[in-house]
Order: C-alpha cells, then structure tokens, then sequence
C-alpha cells in the first residue's frame, strides 16, 4: 500500500498559517502549551458552531461487499480498540451510534446521514502523552458494518470478534506488515467534553497515531472532525462535514480493463506470480506460463479476434490447479454449448474397485437401443481403454484443486460430444452378458448430463438453512450457502438448535453435501453453536505488497466464538460431505472435526478450495477470480486447498450402492444414520486398558474439574433412574485425550450416617472384564447442599482405540437412606461404554 510522505512544520509555520487559513487549530509540543488559550479563545470567537450531522458516501467495487448483507448500516464506532492497539475491544453497547443509509444500499456509491448525539457514551483517552492523568476525548470513526445476529446492536460476533475497523471506515488503514492495522489517514470525529483537552495534530517520526511522538494540539469542547490527510491535522467545525468511507485498495476490484490483451494478460500474470496463495505449493512456474500463454493473447490483440482472446483466457485459467481460480465463462455460452450438446444416452460413474459403469440409461436413447443395461460395464470409447479416455477429458468445469474431484468430472463429461461427431464406438458388458460393441449416435439430449450434476435434485427454491426431524428421531440440518442472507441463515440455524435442544434430540446429521461456500466468518461462528469453548480453527496468510512476502498477523486467527449456553448443542454431530462443498462449506465441516467435535461421513472428500479469493477486471469485461488467501490451521498448516475435507467414514462406491442412489435412496444419510447409532472404535478391541492414576493424583484431577465419564455420555437421566436397583448404562464417544475420572459417589445428612451407609453398600469395579480393586480408588469426602459425600473415584488416561467397557456395581445389602429417599437393597449398576477413535 502506497504510504503518505509525512511533513514537520514549525510553530512559527502554523501560526501563519493559522492567520491565513483560520480553521486549523494550533499545535504545539507537549511542553510547549502556554500559548494554546489564546488561540483557542481565538477560535472559539469565530467558530462557536460545532458538527451536528455527518453525511457522506461509500463507494465499492468489490464484488462480494453486498454477498448476503441483510442488514447494512453506519455505525458511529468507538475507536478505543485502536488508541489501545486491542485486537479484541468490543464497541461498547451504550457508544454505538448508528447512521440511516440514505440510498439504494445495492447500488454503488451509496449515501448515509448520522445525527451526532450531544453528549456521546463513548470510552475516554487522554491522548496527549504529557505524563499528567486528565479527563481525555472520544474518538470516533464513521464505518460500515452489518448486524447478522439480529439484536439491535453489535455484539461481538458482528464485530468480526473485536478490535477496530479496517475496511469501509473513515479512516485509512495500513496492510502493510510494519504498519499492520495501523491509521495513515482519513477522518476521525473528535468529542471534547471540556476545552482542557487535546490531540495530536500529526503523526510522530515512527508514522503510528497515539504514540509518545506525537505533536499534540488544544481542542475545542464538542465535537471536532480530525482530518488526517493535512499535515498539520485539519480541524472542522462546521455543523455539517462529510466524511466520505474509503473502500481499501486491498479490497478494491483490480481494473485491466482498459489495456490491450496483451498488457491485460502481463498484469494478471504478474499479479498472480506476486498474490497468488499456493504458489509453492502447488509448485507453479508462472515465467513458464507466460511463455506459453503470452503469445496467443498477441495474436488475439493484432487480429481484433475477440473470440481467440477469450479462449486463450480460459486456457490460461484451466492451466492453474485451483479449484477457485475462474473466469465468466458466459463470454463462451455458444463454445459451451457446443461441446456439450451431443450425448450417447447415457450416464458413467466409477466404483471403488475401478470399474466404470452405465449408472443413468435414458429411454429411447442410442446406448438403450443398442442393448444397454444399468450397470454395464464399459469398457472402452473408439477403442481407447475407458480409463484412458477419461483421463483425456478436459472438463468445462475445470480447474480443479483435488484430483479426485476432476476424475469425477472428467467421468461426466466423457460422454459428451459436438453434435458433427456423429458416432461413438462404444464397447460394453451387460451384467452377466458377453461383451458387445456398438457404433452410438451422438443426439442432442441432456438428461443424462444433468443426472450427472454434483447439485442434482437439488431444488432452486432452497433456503440457505433447513432443519427437519429424521424417521430416525435424529435432526437433519441442510445449509445450502453461506453466501445468501446471513440474517435469514442465523434466524432459522438458532431456531433448529432451540428445536433439537427443547425436544431432546439425541444426534444431528448437518447436510454439507451440496454448499458452494461464502462467507466465512459466518461458517466458523454457525459451528461454534456445537462448542462451549471458544476455540481457535486457522488463519490466512496474505501478500505484503511492502515486502514481497506472504504475512500472517496473530489478529487474523479465526475464532468460533459460542452462542449463549442455550444455544449450543451437544449431542453427537455427523458431517456429511462431497464435491459440491466448496470454500466456507469446507471451512465450517473442518471446523466441526476440531477436538474430534463431529464425525465426517460421505463417499468423497470436499472439494479442496481452501483459501479466499479476490475478483479483477480484464478486458471486455470478463472478470476473473484468484486466490489471494492462504488458509492454515490453527497449527499454521495448510489443511484443506488440495485435499478437502476428508470422510472419517466412508460410504462404499459400489455398484449396488449407485443404483440405490439411481432409484432415489440417500446411502450417504443412511450411513451418516448408522455412525450416529454406532460411534467410531464401536466393535473394535482395544489393544490395552486406559491407566488408573494413583489415588493422590486422582484427588488432584478431581479438584482440577476433569470430567467424569457421565459428563461424556450422551445419556442424561433423571434423577428417578437411580431410584431403584437395576442396570443404568451410558455410551461415551470419547474426543481429545485427557484424564476422565471414573467415580462412585453416595451422600447422607452427616458424617455418622455416611458411615453407616457405606458399611451396608459393597463397590465393584470392572474394566475391559478385569476386576479392579477398591484399593486402587481414592476416597474423598466433601459437602454438597448440606449433605456430606463420599466420592470413591480413580482417574483414567492413556485410552487406546476401541470400545472399552467399564462397570460400577454398589450392592446395598440394606435399606438405605441418603437424607433425601430411600433406597432398596439390591444392585445398583452404572454401565459405561466408552468408544475410542482409531
């Protein structure tokens, strides 16, 4: 980012230019003050007005800034983060102003209006750095921001998590890695609420506001527009600034519109050789490229040939191994259309085992009438080996991050022809049939292409979230964009979350299958609702046009920050995945596998977008996407571009398998259904027994808040479960490795009954079918409501996979009575299945 060239004038300069200008205000060192109450009186004479409403305009090129806005506003935004330099402060609630967008919010520039208040709530700063304590200002800047989460104001998920605003503000923000975040310019609204108080009037030697450096100058009670582009500072009293909000040149929609071909072509090379994310990763040779490339869009550019430029433009584009990297292919509808246009009247998919196969038959078409049956085998096209000629296919839909996902594509469009093609020898085997050959016209029909589509079935009228109770008494979530409207998707999430809690639904199945992506901020916070901690899931490295380097500032990490506790869920979870879930679909399916949260199900990973992108112009028109972001994990790992998100469970690519999805059966829900009923390790032996600690170290757990096997389960009883003798179980898929204490605990009204009891209850303790004595368990005794415990516990660690079983039996050879009830002789057992992960 291009940096202001900061200037020093002199106190005899700005008092000249102080008489010539008169709005200015005087500045003077933090020891030099004794002249500011004249000039202040000064002032005050001829300007007793002060700001009373601010409008101006924002004007935007971006294409996503208005991607699933529902609720645009100005807010007038304390800037106590950034005088604090905090990454997390949040606008306090009684200091958010907020403005009236004054057009239409969808059509760029836009208009605002915000009405100052007379005495504003904002957080105070003494600003002048002079050592001595003194009332300070509020400062203010104007921004945009959108209000998703419904209150009438910014809580902190709004906020993007806290700190400062850095895009669409009044004031100018630095991207640069020495300046990161930091204020160059703009406009700041000043409120004094005396005229004791002061501000700097320019930027100190280190180029950072707020800082010991700063020349500082009087203010003026009320309020006071800072302009930061003078050097000195500007003030304006006027009653009426404008303040217009600057778009950032980070976010700005980079123009090449205006050049030839072949210099448009030399610029968005260069910009991707310098921003493109995966450069090394993917080990592209950008000079290379050029070579290649360069040479069409001259040949284009001297032969006017439009339609050569827009094809060397998608070659260029296909050439680059990003599923995100794209172009506005309806410049090539008719080229599009041609190449898809001829069909043999059917459809191929491929199994696990490697066999490909006829998995759509459309009726009447060329491959029914020459025999075909579902389920052939095919076996080759023009006497090429089929694995041969699909790996040939270059597919409309390309480029592609993951490899898997482009086979897939190429098995769609292997089938499809130009209508002069005119036939396709095609050899094939019918289940239990000889292998016949068959010369199929290519004829004009879609069907078998649309069945193919990774979004097929899926109606246009979606919602961007839908919920909905499975036969199975598990919740179904669908979330079908995070590019739609935010405020539509929290509303009817929260609702489904109110829902499954308020009806105690026992598992959830979220549907990610079918999601092109969007937001993600919003991806990370919707997952959150499935965590009571907030927890960090990545961050994003962008390039540092100072430096030439990618950089990644702590600020950036992407938290999930939790909703209030009775919007959580947490039950177990199953993510179901494919190859239409692409960017922040893929962003929210990682984050719900943090701290093993959810298991994945699907028969292919996510698509493998893992990075965020950016839109430029080129010419005629045709804009063209890149990624600019490099996604990590919260350990600085790459993590999903490539690879997506990978199934924990995979459902079988079977033959049998396809034709219940042909005859309209979910085997991917069915399987997600199945993980739920039987967690990950069920059915496996565990290689050894999880470790009992000493009974020291168990009392050091206890009091440290492990948590206790029931804490894990995902049975809840009521208490009148306990009352009689009889078998409790409990199922506990277990996540992260960390000690879980494992417990026996009785009350009474006071110590001699305690006693009592316990010389009536015997305790046996079973692991993995081993006994374990009571020996090994420490005993602790502590008050509870008034009533005296006993806790009998040991702590357990080092789980190995598998299914583990644990049982706690408590014969009562008497009557019993805890203070409260009581309790027939007989046994009382707590059985616990705990299921370890592989």
């Amino acid at each position: 980012m291009k940096q202001r060239v900061f200037q020093w004038f002199s106190l005899f300069l700005v008092i000249s230019l102080l008489t010539a200008c008169g709005p200015v205000v005087p500045i003077h060192a933090n020891q030099e003050s004794q002249l500011a109450p004249t000039l202040a009186e000064s002032i005050q004479e001829t300007h007793e007005s002060e700001p009373v409403t601010v409008t101006g305009s924002l004007t935007y090129t971006n294409t996503f800034f208005t991607a699933g806005v529902a609720q645009p506003l100005i807010l007038l935004e304390d800037q106590g983060g950034f005088v604090q330099r905090d990454r997390k402060f949040l606008f306090p609630l009684e200091s958010q102003t907020l403005g009236e967008i004054t057009s239409d919010f969808y059509t760029s520039p836009f208009t605002y209006s915000i009405s100052l208040p007379a005495k504003p709530n904002g957080t105070l700063h003494d600003v002048d750095h002079d050592g001595a304590e003194e009332t300070g200002v509020m400062i203010f800047a104007v921004a945009y921001w959108t209000n998703t989460w419904g209150d009438p104001y910014l809580e902190r998920r709004d906020q993007g998590g806290g700190g400062w605003s850095t895009w669409y503000v009044s004031t100018k923000i630095s991207d640069d890695r020495d300046l990161y975040r930091e204020v160059f310019g703009g406009k700041y609204l000043v409120y004094a609420p005396d005229s004791a108080q002061q501000f700097p009037s320019d930027f100190g030697a280190d180029k950072k506001l707020f800082t010991d450096d700063d020349p500082i100058m009087d203010l003026l009670q009320g309020w006071s527009v800072i302009d930061m582009d003078q050097s000195p500072f500007k003030v304006d009293r006027s009653p009426n600034p404008v303040i217009d909000l600057y778009e950032p040149e980070s976010a700005a929609l980079e123009d090449f519109s205006q050049f030839g071909y072949a210099e448009a072509f030399d610029k968005m090379l260069e910009k991707f050789k310098n921003e493109y994310a995966f450069t090394e990763f993917k080990n592209i040779d950008w000079d290379a490229k050029a070579k290649e490339f360069r040479p069409r869009f001259v040949e284009a550019e001297q032969g006017k040939d439009k339609h050569a430029y827009f094809i060397a433009l998608r070659d260029f584009i296909w050439s680059v191994p990003d599923s995100h990297v794209g172009f506005d292919t309806s410049v090539l509808q008719e080229d599009f259309s041609a190449d898809i246009a001829g069909g043999l009247g059917f459809a191929i998919r491929e199994t696990d085992d490697g066999k490909v196969i006829a998995n759509f038959i459309v009726n009447n078409g060329p491959a029914s009438k020459a025999g075909m049956v579902w389920g052939a085998e095919i076996i080759s096209f023009d006497g090429k080996p089929i694995a041969d000629f699909v790996s040939a296919v270059l597919p409309w839909s390309s480029p592609f991050s993951n490899e898997d996902i482009k086979h897939l594509q190429q098995l769609r469009y292997a089938t499809r022809f130009r209508l002069d093609k005119g036939q396709v020898e095609v050899k094939f085997k019918n289940p239990d049939r000889a292998e016949q050959v068959a010369n199929l016209d290519v004829v004009n029909e879609m069907d078998s292409f649309n069945f193919s589509s990774f979004r097929a079935g899926q109606p246009p009228t979606s919602l961007p979230v839908e919920f909905e109770i499975l036969p199975s008494g598990y919740g179904y979530l669908k979330i079908s964009s995070f590019f739609d409207n935010e405020l539509l998707s929290i509303q009817v999430w929260e609702r489904a979350i109110k829902y499954f809690n308020e009806n105690q639904v026992p598992g959830v199945v979220i549907d990610m299958r079918v999601n092109s992506g969007g937001n993600g901020w919003l991806a990370n916070q919707m997952a959150a609702y499935f965590f009571d901690e907030e927890t960090i899931v990545g961050n994003t490295a962008r390039y540092d046009d100072s430096t030439g380097e990618f950089y990644m500032d702590i600020s950036d990490e992407a938290p999930m920050i939790p909703p209030r506790e009775e919007l959580r869920y947490k039950g177990p979870v199953v993510v179901m995945v494919g190859p239409a879930c692409v960017s922040a679909c893929e962003f929210f399916s990682y984050a719900m596998t943090v701290n093993d949260r959810a298991l994945v199900v699907g028969q292919y990973s996510s698509n493998g977008a893992g990075g965020s992108v950016e839109d430029l112009m080129m010419p005629e028109n045709v804009s063209v996407r890149m990624t600019i972001g490099r996604a990590v994990d919260a350990q600085g790992k790459i993590h999903l571009e490539g690879s997506g998100v990978v199934p924990d469970v995979r459902a079988p690519v079977t033959v049998e398998a396809l034709k219940r999805i042909s005859d309209g059966e979910d085997v991917i829900l069915e399987a997600a259904v199945k993980v739920l009923n039987t967690p990950s390790g069920a059915g496996i032996t565990p290689s050894a027994s999880p470790k009992l600690s000493l009974p020291a170290d168990a009392e050091s757990s206890f009091k440290s808040g492990a948590s206790f096997l029931e804490d894990l389960a995902r049975e809840k009883y009521d208490p009148s479960a306990f009352a009689q003798p009889g078998v409790v179980a409990y199922s506990i898929p277990l996540g992260e490795e960390k000690p879980v204490l494992w417990a026996y605990a009785w009350c009474a009204s006071d110590a001699e009954s305690l006693n009592e009891n316990f010389k009536n209850i015997e305790l046996k303790f079973m692991l993995n079918g081993e006994e374990i004595p009571a020996d090994s368990f420490a005993t602790y005794d502590l008050l509870n409501n008034d009533r005296l415990c006993r806790l009998v516990h040991t702590a357990l660690s080092g789980w190995t996979p598998g299914e583990h079983h644990l049982s706690t039996t408590a014969k009562f050879k008497a009557k019993l009575n805890d203070g409260l009830a009581d309790y027939e002789p007989g046994d009382y057992v707590l059985d616990y299945t705990v299921y370890v992960k592989p």
